[in-house]
């Protein structure tokens, strides 16, 4: 996975590079549902800097709806001036800006349907905002369940003698 700490000039549009950045995507979001499903998310702490974040993106954007987003809000031309200066403030943490998978709607889980690519730093902010505003609360209770048993009921590798 170093090589996608490289600089992207270096690549052009290199399919391989893509599917490395997809499958990473799709790894941390996968993690993070797995944290929500096992703890209580108003104690999750995701970095270091959670109330840094959390402050910041409050009086950043104190409006924002974290339950159900707007993806219009995020990626419009407006919305991409607003998060842009956002995200330069928290260029020290580490993979601010890698592409992460965010459900749209926090009741619900990662599905193609209720998923959406923002920048790392986006993730966390809305994120971190839903676990204290008490917008994951739901989850554990909704699919831990339905995640338990697709767990237990994964066929089990052979393990040689």
């Amino acid at each position: 996975m170093d090589i996608l700490k490289r600089p992207a000039e270096e690549f052009g549009n290199d399919t391989l590079l893509e599917e490395l950045w997809a499958k990473k995507a799709f790894e941390h979001a996968e993690t993070y549902f797995n944290l929500l499903l096992s703890v209580d998310s108003r104690l999750l702490q995701l970095t270091p800097f959670d109330s840094q974040i959390y402050s910041t993106f409050r009086q950043d954007f104190p409006n924002f709806r974290v339950d159900v987003l707007d993806e219009n809000e995020l990626k419009s031309d407006i919305g991409k001036i607003k998060w842009r200066s956002f995200i330069d403030k928290f260029d020290k943490i580490e993979d601010y800006s890698f592409g992460t998978l965010i459900r749209i709607d926090s009741k619900e889980e990662f599905s193609p349907e209720n998923s959406i690519l923002v920048v790392r730093i986006q993730f966390l902010a809305i994120e971190i905002a839903r676990n204290r505003e008490g917008y994951n609360d739901s989850i554990r209770g909704k699919f831990a369940k339905k995640y338990a048993a697709m767990v237990h009921n994964e066929p089990q590798i052979a393990k040689d003698s």
